[in-house]
């Protein structure tokens, strides 16, 4: 690619790459997330879709559940919200297992406020999402409340799109403005794409295809995308 990529202050924020479970073998999603783990995810990214929000439908809490009694109470579950009514599901995702909840600024209607508290007065960490068309300035009243913040690389919905490098410049406001702050970004992201994310300042990195697809080595795809992280955001030397 021969986009410019921009390049952030080197930041202490730890690197975590998270495969995202949409693109694992469903039919052993139990199996498929004890084998990412192994080979040295730090977290399984799960995307809720309820067909409103945006138009595709994955699975919900009781998948969730059932995935949580698979893997044990240790592994860490990013659970990314694309549904319509943010609010109604925090009790039943915390029921069912998950550690984050991000929600999509999008869905808010003007109640982002209140779904950052009650997902962290339910005892889950706070993450909000932002579309690729959907400016910063769109967080700026919930920024305060959020443990995380995730910013779309390709429009929500589907798995398998292609990496959006035009988005990279909000990551690097981002990691600008808000130097402590896990920053996650998701979508078409792989060895290929990683440089452009991680120069820009995320840290955290969900990878669906590149790390489930038939053949691959797993555990030398999340190495190769922590490297990056590491080398670009952290400013290690090998």
């Amino acid at each position: 690619m021969a986009e410019e990529r921009p390049q952030c202050a080197h930041h202490g924020c730890c690197c975590k790459i998270g495969p995202s479970m949409l693109a694992s073998d469903l039919a052993a999603m139990g199996a498929e997330a004890k084998a990412v783990l192994a080979a040295g995810a730090d977290y399984l990214h799960l995307d809720i879709m309820d067909g409103h929000f945006v138009p595709n439908i994955s699975w919900g809490p009781p998948v969730v559940e059932s995935l949580r009694k698979s893997v044990g109470e240790d592994a860490f579950f990013d659970c990314h919200m694309m549904v319509s009514e943010p609010l109604r599901w925090v009790e039943p995702m915390k029921a069912s297992g998950g550690t984050q909840y991000t929600f999509h600024i999008e869905a808010c209607d003007g109640k982002e406020t209140e779904v950052a508290k009650a997902v962290a007065d339910a005892g889950m960490k706070v993450g909000v999402a932002l579309k690729p068309g959907t400016p910063v300035s769109a967080i700026a009243s919930v920024i305060s409340l959020v443990d995380m913040v995730l910013v779309m690389t390709v429009e929500p919905g589907f798995g398998g799109q292609k990496f959006m490098p035009n988005v990279m410049p909000k990551v690097l406001q981002l990691r600008t403005d808000y130097p402590n702050l896990d920053i996650e970004v998701d979508g078409g992201l792989g060895p290929t794409t990683v440089d452009f994310a991680a120069k820009a300042g995320a840290n955290m990195i969900v990878a669906g295809s590149s790390v489930f697809k038939p053949g691959s080595d797993r555990a030398e795809t999340i190495r190769t995308m922590r490297r990056s992280v590491e080398e670009h955001g952290n400013g290690k030397t090998a």
